[in-house]
């Protein structure tokens, strides 16, 4: 039988379980709440990060003009891309609608290319499926973006207008100093590991599109400009992100060109685009900072994903790293965050500097930090 001091450490970790599976439902019924509300919130931490790489990178730029200047250039790109998905959209997806023959004619030729016989029943099977039918949805969903927008801008207008708030909330929550001063160095570095992993999925999903965007236009693939800000928005999801942006356009393009050179070289430059990226650029930029498992990466995916759909596929990594940080504060729930950090030391994102830009790249852990965080007493 369990020992009366093994008693309350199992009682305890079943509650935190419980815990996470009635947040997990929760997040799941108000989806259609929270989902706006978790894209705005990620959104001001975004312009509040560009704000102070305005500050550090222009020096006529002031603290105080930095966050309405980054306000502006964010709302700007925000309206921008939702005019481009509302715009271009139909037109896309009606061209890939179009091409659905083609592509039967494309699998019967490579088919036979290989040696392979294509079964009547396979075309009837496509035929069944209707896959104008899915794409269509896929148009409506996109289109759906517009109004989804518009939420979170109402939403960001809210958070940005009650940030002068904080402080005095803080306050009212911890009334010690000790206590206050450690809930704010705590918040500070889930924003600054969050704004740096936002930065970098930026800085490294525009080169990306950039250089895609090269590729395509190269061989002369249409709406090659619009396949750019698809990739550019993919690289925000891990794993499926990067697939997509080096399969995708090729396939493409094996309906669009009767020949299959245009689509075997886009499918060799964005291969080798994402390699030189995802495996020399990104790592240099990212560093050790998120210390999460890699398996925890795709679990949040699929996590997030089922409850929030797409929208959950691009918070997913941010959101984990939400959780360990503030997991890794507690003792009872300690032992979720080392089961989602990389290397068993959640603290490295516990104890790490706050105040920094995220365009300043990964730096290690402070050393004097993380020796008081270890002497002190973490909470029950």
């Amino acid at each position: 039988m369990p020992s009366a001091a093994q008693t309350p450490a199992v009682a305890r970790n079943a509650l935190v379980v419980l815990a996470v599976i009635a947040a997990g439902c929760a997040a799941y019924w108000l989806s259609g709440i929270l989902t706006p509300f978790a894209l705005a919130v990620f959104l001001a931490i975004m312009i509040d990060g560009f704000a102070r790489v305005l500050e550090h990178r222009l020096p006529g730029v002031s603290r105080r003009a930095a966050l309405p200047l980054a306000l502006l250039l964010s709302v700007l790109l925000f309206g921008g891309a939702t005019f481009v998905v509302v715009s271009r959209a139909p037109s896309f997806f009606g061209e890939l609608i179009d091409f659905s023959p083609k592509l039967m004619e494309v699998i019967g030729r490579v088919a036979g290319l290989i040696g392979v016989r294509v079964p009547h029943t396979v075309q009837e099977l496509v035929r069944q499926l209707d896959p104008a039918q899915y794409l269509g949805e896929v148009a409506r969903a996109l289109q759906s973006f517009a109004s989804t927008a518009a939420f979170v801008l109402v939403y960001l207008g809210f958070i940005l207008a009650s940030r002068r708030g904080f402080e005095r909330k803080i306050v009212g929550l911890f009334p010690g100093r000790a206590e206050r001063q450690d809930a704010t160095a705590t918040f500070l570095r889930i924003r600054d590991a969050v704004e740096q992993y936002l930065w970098v999925q930026t800085v490294t999903g525009l080169m990306v599109a950039g250089l895609s965007w090269v590729a395509m236009a190269a061989v002369g693939l249409h709406n090659s400009v619009f396949w750019a800000f698809l990739i550019f928005l993919a690289v925000y999801i891990p794993v499926i992100g990067g697939t997509f942006a080096g399969v995708a356009p090729p396939l493409f393009a094996l309906m669009e060109f009767d020949s299959y050179w245009p689509a075997v070289i886009l499918l060799v430059a964005l291969q080798a685009i994402g390699i030189v990226i995802g495996n020399v650029v990104y790592p240099r930029m990212q560093g050790r900072s998120l210390n999460i498992d890699p398996i925890v990466v795709l679990l949040a995916l699929a996590f997030w994903g089922a409850l929030w759909g797409i929208a959950g596929m691009f918070l997913s990594t941010p959101l984990t790293v939400m959780a360990m940080v503030i997991l890794a504060q507690f003792k009872g729930a300690r032992w979720i965050a080392v089961l989602l950090s990389a290397d068993g030391e959640p603290e490295q994102l516990r104890n790490r500097t706050p105040g920094r830009s995220p365009d300043e790249g990964p730096h290690r852990v402070d050393e004097e930090a993380a020796d008081a965080s270890a002497r002190r007493p973490e909470r029950a």
